[in-house]
């Protein structure tokens, strides 16, 4: 569903992402593991074409990012770190914006926009002002503005930093509604967000893949993921 092969991403002298390789099978949940400025943002933004590589090749669902920006967009739903929403709108009407933008035909738009508010369960709110809501609520927003269109692969930043402990509940258990469905990359550096949702963990770390692997078989009765993590990421 995805494969990432030699991918290079150079500001200059820095190399965010320094040449790696993956690949995540359809219906996968995979953890983008690694701590702050490890290149997870970099490459998440290159894989939804937000940003172009310096090199290497990214397929999504067959399609490559590069030279076929279009197809693969259309396969791809993204949550940044910081959802972009426009607060001023209620959240059915900025729901009906995404999904012109992504192109829903018109006929379609009132259906999806009720399908991903259900599946949000932001039945509640969809005539609320969005910069009236809380943290939680607008997190919700913005999984569902990546879910319009149903597309194939769902790419979410952190998307549980900044939640309250019942608001990160609400988000991880949506999560795992999800990924019934799709196939998710979720990046995080929050380690039992990785051990509750994920079967395989990436673990990046100044730009260069340091694991790739089952969750089960990075956790042994010796050594807990957080173990393995802090040894990988302090070499």
């Amino acid at each position: 569903m995805i494969e990432v092969s030699n991918l290079v991403k150079r500001y200059h002298r820095l190399v965010a992402v320094g040449g790696i390789s993956f690949k995540v099978d359809r219906g996968e949940v995979l953890g983008f593991l690694g701590p702050n400025g490890a290149g997870k943002t970099t490459t998440m933004r290159i894989l939804t074409g937000a940003l172009p590589a310096t090199s290497g090749r990214a397929k999504v669902a067959g399609y490559d990012v590069f030279e076929q920006p279009l197809q693969a967009k259309r396969r791809v739903g993204y949550l940044a770190e910081v959802p972009p929403l426009y607060e001023d709108m209620s959240t059915s009407a900025f729901l009906r914006f995404v999904g012109r933008l992504k192109a829903i035909p018109r006929k379609q738009l009132a259906d999806e926009v009720d399908r991903v508010l259900a599946t949000c369960n932001l039945g509640e709110v969809r005539r609320r002002r969005i910069g009236n809501l809380s943290k939680g609520f607008r997190q919700r927003i913005g999984v569902a503005q990546a879910l319009l269109g149903d597309p194939e692969v769902l790419i979410l930043d952190e998307p549980t930093i900044g939640l309250d402990p019942n608001q990160i509940v609400e988000i991880r258990g949506l999560i795992r509604k999800l990924s019934e469905n799709h196939t998710v990359i979720l990046s995080t550096h929050i380690l039992p967000e990785v051990a509750q949702i994920c079967s395989r963990v990436v673990i990046i770390h100044r730009g260069l893949i340091v694991a790739d692997d089952s969750l089960e078989n990075l956790t042994t009765e010796e050594m807990s993921l957080e173990q393995t993590f802090f040894e990988l990421t302090q070499q």
